[in-house]
């Protein structure tokens, strides 16, 4: 059975720091790109970060130089740490994992305060 657990959200003041985490496991074959992506009330969602199998990474600009995305490829395991947080944050963030189809967690809320 294919599983995306993530975890780390909660409720943070607005300049603090939350990491996120993402275990997935019962995908059959390579995943290839692992990816977090949120979606804030009444809004689409989006793409936050992503993490390729060979560590190459690219970040939607809001979070560049803030967000920092990493993967631990053995245990396929994918990290977000976010510094830095601002309001507009807020939002459920869904792991996604890339192999022959996408897989998704079922999102971790963050509350982030003003």
């Amino acid at each position: 059975q294919v599983q995306l657990v993530e975890s780390g959200g909660g409720l943070v003041q607005a300049g603090g720091s939350l990491r996120l985490s993402c275990a997935a496991s019962g995908i059959t074959g390579s995943i290839t790109t692992m990816g977090w992506y949120r979606q804030a009330p009444g809004k689409q969602r989006e793409l936050v970060a992503r993490i390729f199998s060979g560590g190459s990474t690219n970040y939607a600009d809001s979070v560049k130089g803030r967000f920092t995305i990493s993967r631990d490829n053995a245990r396929n395991i994918m990290y977000l740490q976010m510094n830095s947080l601002k309001p507009e944050d807020t939002a459920v963030y869904y792991c996604n994992a890339r192999s022959w189809m996408d897989f998704w967690g079922k999102g971790t809320l963050v509350t982030v305060s003003s």
